[in-house]
């Protein structure tokens, strides 16, 4: 059963989402990632075996299929 870990809510569709991950100081866009998608507050959660296969694509054992510029803001 869902239940959302920002806000409690217990509903969710299943979207394909894109997020962006730092690591090692580098952010990188995964995109195409199966989620659940909280329909109160629309925050997306992964399944573990979602989880451990992003932590594997971006720690060398996929490769880029492109690189895009990317807009920094920073609130100061």
């Amino acid at each position: 059963m869902f239940k959302c870990h920002v806000c409690g809510a217990t509903a969710a569709r299943e979207e394909i989402v894109s997020e962006v991950f730092t690591i090692g100081g580098r952010r990188v866009l995964v995109e195409h990632i199966p989620a659940q998608v909280c329909e109160r507050c629309g925050e997306a959660t992964f399944s573990r075996a979602t989880t451990e296969k992003v932590r594997r694509l971006v720690h060398g054992e996929g490769r880029p299929v492109g690189t895009v510029p990317m807009d920094v803001y920073e609130m100061a």
